[in-house]
């Protein structure tokens, strides 16, 4: 099973260190780079209740391998891609793919272990997984500058080989709990409204936030979602279990995973920006970079699914939600002295939290729903989670891409409209080198008030993370339940 979750991880941490590249590479705007990201997001935050679903009514197992397989043939188009287009439509596919997988591998390893050792196999599960995770920028960064981009999504296809190996090797059982059909029109329902909500805030700094098309989308997405939880409590046979939110501790854990899935969406995208296009950090270098992250979340991950099993949740919860605030900020205030060194602490801090909150909140989500549900409700935690991360990255990427327009008009103000600074600007704003240096050579001044606009946008966005980390550790203090659960839920 972590197989699967290996494969989703060094998907997250090798595609977020070729971002420039891409964006060099395809001529991708600033907003088409959060759609690279957010494509594969959103779509797996809509189709991950379906896939948690799918799970119990044909097979955990056999969803499982399905997903493997599509997620593997899909990173294969990825790598292929000629064009942005085509690249985002891939990681829809991949996003598709891995709401397949992730529902079914957390709901086999949670019913294959007493519920006093779920926090610690839990925490192997992840962290197996993010061992892969730990070299993913490192594997990005060689794949990228030593080969090309296009091989950060062909490493996932002897992964996926391996995944499923091993899956025919062990022969986990083969669990169906519900003979229940699937009623398409909620899926779709959910689909569409959460597509077009997102659209609408990732889109409201390019086509107006009081243009129709963007209301209409915001609005309507927003009331299609509303709608669909209204029929879920009134169907006889849901997408989504509405009533597993009648558990104050399972709802409190949701809300929280989607406030810390909200705020850690910035690192992924921004952090790599900033490492190259700021610091003039090399693929390589930029994997190296952030590494520090990725080893405090694997060492922390292990000491949550232990602290789960002898304490509880609230404590991690608590005590996680409080490094992720004090990470962000601390970075935000040192992002424009351009110095690696002075945000690394923040970046560990940061690394340090999301270990800590990540395995115990999700683990304990898991135990609070019964067996028979259990596929659901990894669905609907996954669901919340990545609903969290693509709304967190459209809007905090929507900060950023807005207050970097501003920055910029206010740069070219400052030259009388010089049209060819106007026209530099715009292709730097890409991530063209030749723009870049040209402005070195040329207008030294204007590329120093670039990276300076730059930075302070990046660094508004993680002010606005941190920001929401706290309210998530408002939610840890005042909602989660104290003390560890002893029983499964209706046993």
């Amino acid at each position: 099973m972590t197989g699967s979750l290996s494969m989703v991880f060094i998907d997250q941490t090798v595609v977020s260190v070729a971002l420039p590249v891409m964006q060099r590479d395809l001529a991708v705007s600033q907003t088409g780079l959060q759609w690279i990201v957010n494509a594969y997001v959103l779509a797996l935050a809509a189709t991950v209740a379906l896939g948690g679903k799918l799970g119990d009514t044909l097979g955990r197992v056999r969803a499982f391998v399905s997903g493997v397989i599509l997620f593997a043939i899909a990173s294969t188009i990825c790598g292929f891609a000629p064009n942005e287009l085509t690249l985002v439509s891939a990681r829809v596919f991949q996003g598709i793919a891995a709401a397949l997988m992730i529902p079914s591998s957390a709901a086999i390893v949670i019913d294959s272990f007493d519920i006093h050792e779920r926090g610690k196999a839990m925490a192997i599960y992840v962290g197996v997984a993010q061992a892969f995770l730990a070299i993913g920028p490192l594997l990005g960064g060689v794949l990228t500058e030593y080969l090309s981009w296009r091989w950060v999504f062909w490493i996932n296809i002897p992964v996926g080989v391996v995944a499923i190996v091993l899956t025919y090797l062990s022969k986990p059982l083969q669990t169906i709990t519900q003979k229940q059909s699937i009623h398409l029109p909620y899926a779709m329902m959910l689909i569409v409204g959460l597509v077009s909500f997102v659209f609408g805030i990732q889109q409201g700094h390019t086509l107006g936030w009081t243009s129709t098309l963007t209301l209409g989308a915001i609005f309507g997405g927003f009331f299609l979602l509303v709608i669909f939880a209204y029929m879920q409590t009134k169907s006889e046979n849901p997408l989504i279990q509405i009533k597993l939110f009648s558990d104050p501790a399972f709802t409190a854990d949701t809300i929280l995973l989607f406030c810390i899935q909200f705020a850690m969406i910035s690192i992924v995208v921004f952090g790599s920006i900033y490492l190259q296009n700021i610091l003039h950090f090399s693929p390589l270098e930029t994997g190296f970079a952030l590494m520090p992250i990725i080893i405090a979340v694997v060492i922390m991950s292990q000491v949550s699914g232990r602290l789960l099993d002898r304490v509880g949740v609230r404590i991690p919860a608590l005590f996680g939600t409080a490094l992720i605030v004090i990470g962000y900020l601390q970075q935000a205030i040192f992002l424009t002295q351009e110095d690696y060194l002075l945000i690394l602490p923040g970046m560990i801090l940061l690394g340090l939290g999301i270990g800590l909150v990540m395995v115990s909140t999700n683990t304990d989500a898991l135990n609070r729903a019964p067996s028979e549900y259990r596929g659901q409700a990894s669905g609907v935690v996954q669901t919340i989670r990545q609903m969290g991360a693509t709304i967190g990255l459209a809007s905090i990427g929507g900060l950023v891409t807005t207050m970097l327009g501003w920055e910029i008009s206010k740069i070219i103000s400052g030259y009388n409209g010089h049209e060819q600074v106007k026209a530099l600007l715009s292709q730097a704003e890409l991530g063209q080198v030749d723009a870049i240096k040209e402005l070195m050579s040329k207008y030294p001044d204007v590329l120093d008030q670039f990276h300076f606009s730059l930075s302070k946008s990046i660094a508004a966005g993680y002010y606005f993370a941190g920001a929401v980390s706290l309210m998530a550790f408002f939610i840890a203090l005042f909602l989660m339940s104290s003390g560890k659960q002893h029983k499964d839920v209706g046993s």
